[in-house]
């Protein structure tokens, strides 16, 4: 057994097509380049040959690549996409980032739930609406958000909040202030249910935004943890020399 695999649950298959994927990312394998034969494979890997063909053919029925009987398999051509998750550090970069922003919005469900808090994240609202959606830009998922808004601003504008980002709304609605805001990203993988939701491979790399805002008087009136596709985060900042 390839050391890289190691001790692990998960399928040696989409082990192997996690790597596949990563080298292709990385630019290991160009566009229109030739992967190396099952057999290469096979011996690099020290797998059998099926777990091979079911590698490839995940990758395949992700778009990454072609298989062509007779000839071997060719790197297709990158799909463009767009990485708009840029970090950012005040309200204005975060209203700036979302004022062009129109996904698709597919709201998965919806119920009264509390948030787990963090010890310095703030006191918890009486009541809170939760709503489970999915964002989407010219038909692909790009994230998985989980929102927890305090209960009274809910009932304020629920059509909207259904219908609508919620950052956005809560910007611009008279009498809601956000005195303090934070976020923290952090890397991660795709569960099942994500890679679902997002269209990719169980266990490809994800994005986690947890993100906070609370009144003056400190309580938490919007929270959200949200998943993002890996190829949609770009993590760009200005370091002073």
């Amino acid at each position: 057994m390839h050391r890289i695999f190691g001790d692990s649950p998960i399928p040696r298959y989409v082990q192997l097509a996690d790597v596949l994927r990563e080298r292709i990312a990385r630019g290991h394998w160009t566009e229109g380049g030739k992967l190396p034969s099952l057999e290469e494979l096979v011996r690099e890997f020290d797998v059998a040959r099926v777990t091979v063909r079911q590698a490839v053919d995940v990758l395949a029925r992700e778009g990454l690549v072609s298989p062509e009987r007779g000839r071997g398999t060719f790197v297709r051509p990158p799909k463009p996409r767009d990485r708009r998750l840029h970090t950012v550090t005040t309200m204005g970069e975060l209203a700036e980032l979302y004022r062009d922003s129109k996904p698709e919005l597919l709201n998965l469900d919806e119920a009264t739930a509390a948030p787990d808090l963090e010890p310095d994240e703030g006191k918890a609202a009486p009541r809170y609406f939760h709503m489970r959606r999915v964002h989407a830009l010219d038909g692909m998922p790009y994230c998985v958000i989980s929102i927890y808004l305090d209960d009274r601003i809910f009932r304020r504008e629920p059509k909207r909040v259904r219908k609508e980002l919620v950052i956005p709304l809560l910007m611009s609605m008279r009498g809601v202030k956000i005195a303090h805001a934070r976020q923290v990203l952090t890397i991660g993988t795709a569960d099942v249910d994500e890679a679902q939701h997002l269209r990719v491979a169980v266990n490809s790399p994800v994005g986690r935004v947890r993100r906070v805002f609370n009144a003056p008087d400190d309580t938490v009136i919007y929270l959200a943890e949200v998943t993002y596709r890996g190829d949609f985060v770009r993590m760009e900042v200005e370091m002073k020399p």
